[in-house]
């Protein structure tokens, strides 16, 4: 059974939302992904939202563009947490998608990442359900140390061979 649902409103956000399929692959974290279109097929979203508690999901991603209804409404049927992520958009570089997300009325939270913020979004997930997951815990842990080493590796490097000469 999967914990996390991901869902997305277009293919077009496959890009972004794969960054967080595979952040909660690396930490072993089930999940479910699929495109809906709250707009284009309102009864298919519904019942996704509604049966999304009885799959087992602890969490859902769910990202979109422009109007960004869909993390939104899936806020309001489904009763945990629900992670947006607004999409990068050409007309007003994903602030209409951002502003849509985050702009949510009381009492129907819904938590937003950065624009494009997938990878975020992963990780905010993984960090939510290890509030009762020592293990998925520790492997967070790990996780923060590995990003802590990758920067002093690399400031390491800059000190030792300088900027007019440092290369990836």
């Amino acid at each position: 059974m999967a914990q996390v649902g991901i869902v997305m409103g277009s293919d077009s956000d496959m890009p972004v939302m794969s960054k967080a399929a595979d952040i909660l692959e690396q930490f072993g974290i089930s999940y479910e992904m699929t495109i809906i279109s709250a707009h284009r097929e309102p009864d298919v979203f519904f019942e996704y939202a509604k049966t999304a508690e009885e799959k087992g999901f602890k969490i859902i991603i769910a990202g979109a563009g422009m109007a960004a209804h869909l993390p939104g409404m899936c806020a309001a049927i489904f009763p945990m947490p629900v992670i947006g992520v607004p999409m990068h958009t050409t007309s007003l570089g994903g602030k209409d998608s951002l502003y849509s997300i985050v702009q949510m009325p009381s009492g129907i939270p819904v938590a937003t990442v950065a624009i494009n913020g997938g990878q975020n979004a992963g990780i905010l997930a993984a960090k939510i359900l290890a509030t009762s997951d020592s293990e998925l815990l520790d492997k967070l842990k790990a996780f923060t140390k590995e990003m802590k080493e990758g920067v002093q590796k690399k400031d390491a490097k800059l000190q030792e061979v300088g900027y007019k000469n440092y290369t990836k």
